[in-house]
């Protein structure tokens, strides 16, 4: 099977996910195309050669509906024979992109294949696909989970329960987030990465402190939750959780062979893929598992892993995954994650999958893991080998 090899990858900076936010004027098919734009400009090819535009975006409504990739796609100025589609995967949709990229590539159904991923928080907010009065999930699924499911800052609450993590250790985590986020700024570390010069992560917050943290209120504190589930402390804030963002990333990807013969350089290659579903109700913890199963695929143990992106939905998630498998957090998210940068729901794997590449070929690793927990109790996991 021939290797599907990373060339390049951008990403935007991540806006803030209101009408003040930088990224908010920009509609989400733009803010998509200019990353299509500066990605196949750093590489030098021909967009023409590009097989296909695989791009992940969570809310399909409004500005983002109708197959938002292929429009993009059509904006970047690419050729009109160059296709492009839209998956949902949840939070782990851009994600879901590369893993369909690099597949079709070792199968031989693509020779170049771009994987992408936006969304504009601000212009179209996170919910506003499901209608006012609809049911999205059917009587078939009540009459399975006849108690209910709930929304994501309860599951963090609950995971926060099961792993009896302290609002504290929270708060500590979130805090870390920002301080290497800044610290990396501070380097240049993010300069190779984000397209746009000059601009920068807008939800960093260098001058935040545990103590900063330790003041603010639940931000989920529901009295019927409270009812159903005593054992919650309500320790989930909107400092320890990821906040509303703008953005976009992109990220091509082609064959080795491909690669050679258009003398380009590969950066990294897939090296094996994973993705799982858990529990709907604690729903976040699917990385667990999905780090497990992608690691035997790869016929690798935890020690291989040179660094880690576990996507930072909420601290719990990542603590509560840190626990189960053992993995050192000093190499988990060393530019800071999605507490600090930003979580633009479709954007985040593709940006975090950018962030990889990059800390790697700085840090000289070789092997690097990425995870992200999704809606409805799934995850991704990749792990990339850098070249």
């Amino acid at each position: 099977m021939r290797d599907a090899v990373i060339v390049e990858a951008v990403r935007t900076p991540m806006g803030r996910g209101k009408p003040s936010g930088a990224l908010h004027g920009e509609h989400p098919a733009d803010l998509l195309a200019r990353t299509l734009q500066a990605l196949i400009e750093r590489a030098g090819i021909d967009p023409a050669l590009v097989d296909d535009v695989i791009g992940g975006v969570v809310t399909q409504a409004g500005e983002q509906a109708v197959n938002l990739t292929r429009t993009a796609v059509l904006a970047a100025g690419f050729p009109e024979s160059v296709p492009g589609m839209t998956v949902d995967r949840q939070c782990g949709s851009s994600q879901q992109a590369l893993h369909i990229a690099a597949q079709g590539v070792r199968s031989g159904a693509y020779d170049i294949v771009v994987a992408c991923g936006v969304e504009s928080m601000s212009r179209v907010p996170m919910g506003s696909a499901v209608l006012p009065g609809s049911d999205p999930f059917g009587s078939m699924l009540a009459r399975r989970y006849p108690d209910g499911l709930v929304p994501q800052g309860f599951s963090a609450e609950l995971i926060a329960a099961r792993w009896d993590l302290s609002r504290e250790e929270l708060d500590a985590y979130a805090y870390e987030s920002h301080r290497r986020a800044a610290e990396a700024w501070k380097n240049g570390e993010f300069d190779r990465e984000v397209a746009w010069a000059g601009a920068r992560d807008e939800t960093v917050r260098p001058d935040t402190s545990p103590e900063i943290l330790a003041g603010l209120r639940p931000a989920y504190y529901d009295p019927a939750v409270a009812g159903r589930f005593p054992e919650i402390g309500w320790k989930v804030t909107a400092g320890n959780a990821s906040p509303v963002n703008d953005g976009a990333a992109a990220v091509l990807v082609m064959g080795a062979d491909t690669a050679e013969r258009l003398g380009l350089r590969p950066r990294a290659r897939f090296h094996s893929f994973a993705v799982v579903g858990d529990d709907p109700l604690l729903m976040l913890t699917a990385i667990i598992p999905a780090t497990r199963k992608v690691l035997a695929r790869g016929g690798l143990t935890l020690s291989d892993i040179d660094l880690f992106e576990v996507n930072e939905a909420f601290a719990s998630v990542v603590l509560a995954w840190a626990r189960e498998t053992g993995a050192d957090l000093s190499r988990v998210n060393v530019r800071g994650g999605a507490i600090a940068l930003g979580h633009p729901l479709g954007a985040s794997g593709a940006r975090i999958m950018t962030t990889l590449l990059h800390a790697l070929e700085d840090r000289d690793g070789r092997y690097g893991l990425q995870t992200m927990c999704e809606a409805g109790g799934m995850a991704n996991a990749t792990v990339v080998e850098r070249l």
